[in-house]
């Protein structure tokens, strides 16, 4: 079976046995809202207990740097060198949301929980962008 093959049948997997769903839901647990200078602790909390032991399971050894810009998120850089001679592959994500408007969701929603009703999940950063990287990582 090629990589990509692999890859695409993992992923597949744990969305079918829902232990994708249920890391999505840790993830968004995490008020990681960018736009609230009260949430800086939150992004920080983000990386280094959530994502951190994530990505060191997958064999990358992790390093979280201060935004240069004061204030703002700080920055993750993971890496995982298998061989000088294979190719590079970068992935990039973050895991900042907009802010969560708590109030203004749904009876029954909330933006700091995955909720599946039909075929959608709701939840802040399900898409944009948490979703996206864990997608990225389940693959890995």
């Amino acid at each position: 079976m090629s990589s990509r093959s692999h890859a695409i049948e993992n992923v597949t997997e744990q969305f079918d046995n829902g232990a994708f769903f249920a890391l999505l839901g840790k993830s968004v647990a995490y008020p990681t809202q960018s736009q609230e200078a009260e949430s800086l602790p939150e992004l920080y909390r983000y990386l280094h207990e959530f994502i951190t032991p994530h990505v060191e399971r997958l064999g990358f050894s992790v390093a979280v740097h201060d935004n240069p810009v004061a204030g703002r998120g700080p920055l993750m850089i993971a890496t995982r060198i298998e061989g000088a001679e294979l190719p590079t592959l970068l992935s990039y994500g973050h895991g900042d949301v907009v802010r969560g408007y708590d109030a203004q969701w749904q009876t029954g929603l909330s933006p700091w929980q995955v909720i599946e009703r039909g075929e959608r999940w709701y939840g802040r950063g399900t898409a944009d962008n948490k979703g996206q990287h864990l997608i990225n990582l389940t693959a890995l």
